[in-house]
């Protein structure tokens, strides 16, 4: 959708393309994102589109980016974070606390879903957070959805003073249909208002409850973005992509199943399931990646799901919606999950002329436990490196290493550092913790496309008395090189307290 104006009838495009037209027309003026899969490629297609009097904002964590977000809701201007779904984690302190705080112009949070765990560290579903923070969740299916869904969460977010999630997948943002763009989107002005702070804190949450709460249960049971087709005593309730698979699945077959496709989930339409539920026979609940909508429900003996063994948990497939629907008379489904491993799957490697490559090797031979972190490093985990014991999350080497029970290395990279990173820093100094940190700086945070990362050298310097920078940029000096620096974390991990070693190298990929 390049042209962004004067479009009067449905124009095919994909859903990625759908939410940039919604934000376009919406009139977003700012954009705060984290980059990381899968929204990583929302993120640049916005920068490359957007007209000037967008800012967009590259952000060095999620929490960041969601108060800066804030910042710009309550001056008037609606805003957008744009994160994948671990970075809900991360924002989720702001977010929470928003909701009884209140906003002014609407704010929108796009949340990239990861069912089959492509290129993340978990599989967690994004629409537990509605439930957490008690805000509304659009869980489109197709590009129209999309483009839907995110104009009415800006309305919505502005009529309730709260932010709105919008929860996407890989699969939304590649489908494509046809989209007919809206000529009459009301864009707004709205900022702050101050009296909420006549409130206590008790009196804002009562606030919520009483005049908030069930403008979002409303919506819920009445929004026409919920679709519902009656035909037969097999139902079929589902939310996100997998409506499109129903869909297809369907019409494909030519069965004859009701389908009643969520859009927005939370809060959950209570009414509308109990009402489905009761006038089918069977019920099959078709999500990803977690039993959300379904564990809710499942109290009804005729309600069939994954937590029954019809479905996988995870991304979920056509062929298997056909499985559950043949098995649909079961009310336990016992089917052999295949485990994957990475021997079967493939190993993924670093970059096999990586400069680090021969720094993993040396923390491999010396055979101490290593902490990781969520970028490059998690990579050296597995075979054949073997390098890094642990890794919890992006940031989390630096904490993890002060807690061993003896001095041993935290391997965190540049953009890991900046995230998160540099806080365990600050700790581990404070408390006194023995710890030797790593840092491999490639000024790019390489497995989310390449951005930049800023240069913490001299923050680090400043936090840390015992602190040395270490070159190691010529491959052809590799083998002399990787010595000198085995002595130097020898050394330094005789030292009581905590040490860094900066490294140093170009990244093979992006230089």
């Amino acid at each position: 959708m390049n042209d962004p104006e004067g479009q009067n009838g449905p124009v095919e495009v994909t859903g990625l393309e759908a939410l940039y037209a919604a934000a376009m027309d919406c009139g977003v003026k700012m954009i705060t994102a984290v980059a990381g899969f899968p929204t990583t490629a929302v993120i640049e297609h916005f920068e490359k589109n957007s007209p000037a009097e967008v800012t967009i904002l590259w952000m060095t964590n999620e929490k960041a980016a969601l108060e800066t977000a804030l910042g710009a809701s309550v001056s008037g201007r609606r805003a957008l974070t744009i994160t994948k779904h671990v970075g809900m984690n991360v924002l989720s302190d702001p977010l929470i606390t928003s909701v009884t705080h209140t906003i002014g112009a609407g704010l929108v949070i796009i949340a990239g879903d990861d069912p089959g765990v492509k290129a993340s560290q978990n599989e967690q579903d994004s629409r537990w957070y509605g439930e957490v923070a008690e805000v509304a969740v659009f869980d489109p299916s197709n590009p129209d959805a999309a483009y839907r869904s995110l104009i009415r969460a800006f309305e919505l977010s502005e009529s309730t003073k709260t932010p709105v999630i919008v929860r996407i997948t890989d699969r939304l943002e590649k489908a494509t249909g046809p989209v007919t763009r809206s000529e009459d989107i009301k864009k707004t002005e709205a900022t702050f208002d101050r009296s909420v702070w006549k409130l206590t804190m008790r009196g804002k949450h009562q606030h919520f409850h009483i005049n908030v709460q069930p403008l979002l249960v409303d919506e819920a049971e009445n929004t026409s973005l919920t679709l519902h087709v009656k035909a037969g005593k097999t139902g079929i309730i589902s939310s996100g992509y997998p409506s499109l698979l129903v869909d297809e699945l369907l019409s494909e077959r030519q069965l004859e199943v009701s389908h009643l496709s969520l859009n927005v989930v939370s809060p959950l339409p209570v009414r509308k399931l109990r009402d489905f539920i009761s006038d089918h026979k069977k019920v099959l609940v078709v999500e990803e990646s977690e039993a959300f909508i379904e564990s809710h429900i499942n109290i009804c003996e005729n309600v069939l799901g994954k937590m029954s063994g019809h479905l996988p948990y995870g991304r979920i497939e056509k062929e298997q919606i056909g499985f559950a629907i043949e098995n649909i008379d079961k009310d336990k489904v016992t089917k052999y999950t295949f485990i994957e491993t990475i021997g079967e799957r493939g190993s993924r490697s670093l970059c096999e002329d990586c400069l680090f490559l021969p720094v993993y090797r040396m923390l491999h031979d010396l055979d101490i436990f290593i902490a990781g972190d969520m970028g490059c490093s998690i990579r050296s985990a597995s075979a054949p490196l073997e390098a890094v014991d642990v890794g919890f999350a992006l940031g989390a080497a630096i904490s993890t290493a002060a807690g061993f029970d003896k001095k041993s290395v935290a391997v965190i990279g540049d953009f890991g550092l900046s995230h998160s990173g540099i806080v365990g820093l600050i700790n581990a100094v404070e408390t006194k913790r023995d710890v030797l940190v790593m840092v491999l700086d490639n000024r790019t945070a390489a497995m989310t496309g390449g951005q930049s990362t800023p240069d913490l050298t001299e923050a680090v310097k400043a936090l840390c008395d015992d602190a040395t920078v270490f070159e190691f940029n010529d491959p052809e000096l590799a083998g002399s090189r990787i010595k000198e620096l085995e002595e130097l974390v020898k050394d330094r991990l005789t030292v009581d307290g905590v040490s860094v070693i900066y490294v140093k190298a170009d990244c093979v990929l992006y230089r």
